[in-house]
């Protein structure tokens, strides 16, 4: 989706992966194995954005929070858009958006468009 509104605008697609850090961590602590899940996620883009025909910049940033990451790097690039996706989570029996989500629609600099995840009956 983030793809075909980026072509039909002309826009510059950028993705970013956060990892969050344990405070008890430094960090920069190493995180090995969420490096190589990031490092998947964002080559997974890289290949759907070439699909569409489209150029795509990544960028794997570690915080101790993703929302206020994803601001940043959103502050940092100009970006007009940021496109989230986010899973369908329940947290004491209703539909919950985490923290990350409100985060981003309250500080984001630009319009933000959310796709949650089907929900599995």
């Amino acid at each position: 989706m983030a793809c075909r509104m980026a072509k039909a605008r002309g826009a510059k697609l950028y993705a970013v992966h956060v990892i969050e850090v344990n405070r008890a961590l430094p960090l920069s602590a190493p995180v090995e194995h969420l490096v190589e899940h990031g490092e998947g996620v964002l080559e997974q883009f890289e290949q759907l954005a070439a699909q569409a025909g489209m150029d795509a910049e990544t960028e794997m940033v570690q915080a101790r929070d993703t929302g206020p990451a994803i601001v940043g790097e959103a502050e940092e690039w100009g970006a007009d858009t940021i496109v989230m996706g986010l899973p369908y989570k329940r947290r004491f029996g209703e539909f919950f958006l985490g923290k990350t989500v409100p985060y981003v629609l309250k500080n984001a600099p630009c319009r933000v468009v959310l796709f949650r995840e089907k929900l599995d009956a």
